[in-house]
């Protein structure tokens, strides 16, 4: 049996004007008339779910396997005259980026979108590719456009939390009165920007493909907009790759001040060490109990010794504080 949240919507379009909403059984009759497309839109579909949908638009069936079992890396793959796009999606979530995968058949007059973990609702995406019947009407490639430049949109907020993050930790660290360590999160911010990197670059090669090749779906005029999603892919991984070696120099400067003052209170230690090693001397040479040691009969032996071990453990202690060991 079908769950109906499986299906979020299934609808045909013709001459880029929505035509109704219409069932799974109906696709293929719909897609008898001339000048009609239909974009099916599916969240985490069931095996059933997915063999009918294989059925209707004749899908290889190893595209389908990966679709349902979703954990693909980014890519684009030709099956006949059918493309299938592997797109990586992110979400803040809670000062975390949570990452889903959403895949792509692409025909000549169907597009099927299967969303798998985190990953925002296309609904505004098919509202603003219905709000532009000049553009839709190019049919299924101004479609797949418009959902990969969705989710590449999609990154730049999560790129700008995350440069907002290391601005702080980056103000932080300079602070001379700060004596707390980042290394734990700047460490997860340079493991989130690995994240968004692996998710973002194999799209640089999605869309050269796009530019080169396919054009029995993507039409000539329609290309320039993949080469906008190419340019702002570009952008992103560059802004990432920045920020990435930011993070690793600041790492670098927090584990060197970590050490440092680390270093100041081995310093501290060892001064007092030095001050309190005079006094421990002196008291273990008189503790030896020897029988014949001229200064026990001196009258004033035991004041000028204290006045000795005063004088000289301040001398130390003044001449320490003075090179910055105190």
């Amino acid at each position: 049996m079908i769950n109906a949240n499986m299906i979020v919507n299934c609808t045909a379009y013709k001459s880029g004007k929505k035509l109704r909403d219409i069932t799974i059984e109906e696709i293929s009759d719909v897609l008898m008339q001339e000048d009609t497309f239909v974009w099916v839109g599916l969240l985490e579909p069931s095996v059933e779910l997915m063999r009918q949908i294989k059925e209707e638009f004749n899908l290889h069936e190893l595209a389908v396997e990966d679709a349902y079992a979703a954990h693909q890396r980014p890519k684009i793959e030709e099956y006949g005259d059918t493309l299938f796009v592997v797109l990586r999606t992110a979400q803040a979530v809670d000062d975390t980026v949570q990452f889903g995968e959403t895949h792509v058949f692409v025909g000549a007059r169907f597009v099927v979108s299967v969303r798998h973990g985190s990953s925002r609702s296309y609904t505004k995406v098919r509202e603003h590719c219905e709000s532009l019947p000049e553009r839709l009407v190019r049919g299924p490639s101004y479609v797949l456009y418009s959902i990969m430049d969705f989710v590449v949109d999609n990154y730049a907020p999560i790129m700008d939390e995350l440069e907002a993050q290391f601005d702080r930790y980056e103000a932080d660290l300079f602070e001379r009165d700060s004596e707390r360590a980042h290394l734990q999160e700047l460490y997860q911010l340079k493991r989130q920007l690995i994240k968004i990197r692996s998710a973002a670059v194999p799209l640089l090669d999605v869309c050269t493909q796009l530019l080169r090749f396919h054009e029995h779906i993507i039409t000539k005029d329609g290309k320039v907009y993949f080469r906008d999603i190419y340019d702002h892919v570009v952008r992103l991984v560059e802004t990432g790759d920045r920020l990435r070696d930011m993070v690793a120099a600041a790492m670098q400067i927090d584990l060197a001040q970590v050490t440092i003052r680390q270093n100041e209170v081995v310093k501290r230690l060892a001064g007092w060490g030095g001050i309190l090693a005079i006094p421990t001397m002196v008291f273990s040479l008189y503790g030896m109990n020897f029988k014949f040691m001229p200064e026990l009969e001196w009258h004033w032996s035991y004041p000028v010794v204290l006045v000795v071990i005063a004088g000289s453990c301040s001398w130390l202690y003044f001449r320490l504080r003075k090179v910055g060991w105190l």
